[in-house]
C-alpha cells in the first residue's frame, strides 16, 4: 500500500467548522492520490495560495504539507458573504515503506500542488520466468 492513512479527524473538523462557523484546527486540503507508472502521485487543491507559502517536510515516512492563504475580506467594510477558507492549511500523509521519500518532486500550477514520489525498486512489479519441466522431480543443491 502506497498511502497508509490520512487525518481521521478531517470530516469531524469540517462538520464542526460548518456548525460553529470557525476553524477549530488548521484547515485541510483535498487530495487525489494514485499510481502512475513508476511514481506515486499526490495532488493537493490549494486555490489562491502563493507558491512561496507552501512548506513540504518529510520525516521518516510522514509527509507534512502546510500552506497559507490570506484572508481577502477581513478588513472590508461590508462583507456580504465570506465562505472561502483562509489561514493555515495543513495535511499529513503517512507514506508506505515502498516509496522513495528522499526523491520527491513537487510542482505547483493552477492552484494544484502535485507531488511525484518514486516507487522503490523492490516494490515494482516484476516478471518471474517459468521453466518448462519434463515431469521429473528435481533436486535442489544448497
Amino acid at each position: 500500500m502506497m498511502l497508509m492513512r490520512t487525518d481521521p479527524f478531517r470530516d469531524i473538523d469540517r462538520l464542526t467548522q460548518r456548525i460553529l462557523g470557525e476553524a477549530t484546527r488548521p484547515a485541510t486540503m483535498p487530495i487525489d492520490a494514485y499510481r502512475e507508472g513508476d511514481d506515486f502521485v499526490v495532488c493537493f487543491d490549494l486555490p489562491g495560495v502563493r507558491a512561496d507559502s507552501i512548506d513540504l517536510e518529510v520525516e521518516r515516512n510522514v509527509l507534512t504539507v502546510t500552506a497559507e492563504r490570506p484572508d481577502a475580506v477581513r478588513d472590508r467594510e461590508a462583507v456580504v458573504v465570506a465562505e472561502r477558507p483562509s489561514g493555515t492549511f495543513s495535511r499529513q500523509l503517512f507514506l508506505g515503506e515502498t516509496l522513495q521519500t528522499d526523491a520527491i518532486r513537487a510542482d505547483y500550477a493552477d492552484g494544484v500542488l502535485t507531488l511525484r514520489i518514486p516507487v522503490a525498486e523492490q516494490a515494482k512489479p516484476r516478471k518471474i520466468s517459468v521453466s518448462q519441466g519434463d515431469g521429473r522431480p528435481r533436486s535442489i543443491d544448497a
